[in-house]
């Protein structure tokens, strides 16, 4: 399985940016797609997920209501568009990819991860 990930960058307090990760390999439906990030500084945390089966989704809380995870299964990709942009945001986005059905991973389940892909948000 890979995974790559693109779609970071620069972007104002506010603004919008869509994080893109495509997926090759993933021969099973019983996988949970996701997003987590690490900011300098800081440990790494699980942004969003996606059941790749069931399409159930789980949001950090900070990010809920302004980031919204898709998936299509038919591409073997998910998304994150990320509105409302915040400098508390800024941090390296990962895509990864866990094994597991019926509930969303911790950190430590991932079978996967893809390159980081940096956002920044400053004006």
């Amino acid at each position: 399985v890979q995974l790559q990930a693109s779609g970071g960058g620069l972007a104002q307090p506010g603004g919008t940016l869509r994080l893109s990760c495509a997926a090759s390999g993933l021969t099973s439906p019983y996988y949970v797609l996701g997003w987590l990030r690490q900011a300098p500084g800081k440990e790494r945390e699980g942004v969003a997920w996606i059941s790749r089966r069931e399409g159930t989704t789980k949001y950090l809380e900070a990010v809920k209501g302004r980031f919204t995870i898709s998936s299509d299964n038919s591409k073997d990709a998910v998304y994150l568009q990320m509105n409302s942009l915040q400098p508390e945001d800024t941090a390296m986005y990962y895509c990864a990819a866990a094994a597991v059905d019926g509930y969303f991973p911790e950190e430590d389940e991932v079978n996967y991860w893809g390159r980081g892909t940096l956002v920044t948000v400053s004006s």
